[in-house]
């Protein structure tokens, strides 16, 4: 079966879609929309969204900004169109609910969200090596997600709250909280600091710090930043008997650099006592099949009715909840946010 696509977004991330689609083979593209008209396209381009369905489209693949997200995805569900969303899903998790609605109301249609960090093959291997047991109980995770903001950052849409619904958080940070949740479930207690620090003329963070435990005391640690300067992704699991860590992470941008799966088991002394620094091993990633995977996925769910595992609704609701607790944990940030919309109120 060969699915007919319209892409609305084609952006950076919708021309990814693209080719990972062709990679595929089960999928032809029949129109992309964006603001503009690319004639070096290799498909038919509208400016309009709701011109795509001219074309009769099985599928919608959404990669436009977080405050359009719902109302694409929407449309499409009512239309009886099978959907693709980037992340984040919308601003908050009132755009994700509705999303679930429209889902609910549409029977047996797809929706998948791309939360393509829990398909890197570093990810897959470190979760095949924990549910395995071996190494026992997870204790906690840290995780730090971060990177330099860029050219015109200030200027971003990323950056204005209106469209994004936050800063480097749920841009960047939300994977790893996506992350911290595929491995230890949902976090019940948060705390946060949510700072600016460089980008003060910016009204979203540029900095989060949080701390959250499960139902289990399972406790998690992460930090997301626009000021890390050097981009870095590191995911690091404690385990009763050892060990696992990923350093690095395969991205369009190639800036974080190659997967490193670390995995170190205990050696116990006479008296039962871990020894400190255990020797480890590593394995080494180099290729980044994460785009290929999530679309072999989405195609199995709609052409073959498999079961989603990874970018459910119900995990990005999850998630989004994550985040809104972590902006909600720092009560200064609450403060500047609240003042933020009173001064825009007043301007308004």
């Amino acid at each position: 079966m060969t699915l007919r696509v319209a892409i609305i977004g084609y952006g950076k991330m919708g021309r990814i879609r693209h080719e990972a689609m062709e990679r595929h083979g089960g999928f032809h593209v029949v129109v992309a929309c964006d603001t503009a008209v690319d004639p070096a396209a290799s498909c038919p381009m509208v400016t309009d969204p709701m011109a795509v369905y001219d074309y009769n489209p099985d599928v919608i693949v959404c990669s436009v900004p977080n405050k359009m997200i719902p109302d694409v995805v929407c449309t499409a569900l009512a239309r009886g169109k099978h959907v693709f969303s980037e992340k984040p899903p919308g601003r908050n998790s009132e755009d994700v609910r509705r999303m679930m609605g429209a889902e609910k109301a549409a029977g047996d249609r797809v929706l998948k969200f791309g939360f393509n960090h829990r398909v890197h093959d570093a990810i897959e291997e470190a979760k095949k090596l924990i549910d395995a047991g071996t190494m026992g109980e997870l204790y906690f995770m840290r995780g730090v997600y971060g990177k330099a903001g860029g050219p015109n950052y200030a200027q971003n849409w990323r950056n204005d709250p209106a469209q994004s619904g936050g800063g480097i958080l749920i841009d960047q940070g939300i994977h790893m909280l996506d992350l911290f949740q595929m491995f230890a479930g949902r976090f019940r207690d948060v705390q946060s600091f949510v700072q600016r620090n460089f980008w003060t003329d910016v009204p979203v963070e540029d900095n989060a710090f949080a701390l959250m435990k499960n139902a289990d005391g399972i406790v998690a640690s992460v930090h997301s930043s626009a000021t890390q300067w050097q981009h870095t992704f590191r995911l690091e699991l404690y385990l009763r008997n050892g060990f696992v860590s990923v350093d690095g992470i395969l991205s369009a941008s190639g800036s974080y650099g190659t997967e490193v799966l670390t995995v170190a088991l205990n050696r116990l002394d006479e008296g039962g006592n871990p020894i400190p620094n255990p020797e480890s091993q590593e394995l080494r990633f180099t290729e980044d099949k994460s785009w290929d995977k999530e679309i072999a996925e989405f195609y199995a769910a709609v052409a073959e009715d498999e079961p989603l595992r990874c970018g459910t609704s119900q995990q990005a609701l999850d998630v989004m909840e994550l985040v809104e607790a972590i902006y909600a944990a720092d009560p200064e940030w609450c403060r500047i946010v609240q003042d933020h919309k009173v001064q825009e109120n007043q301007e308004g």
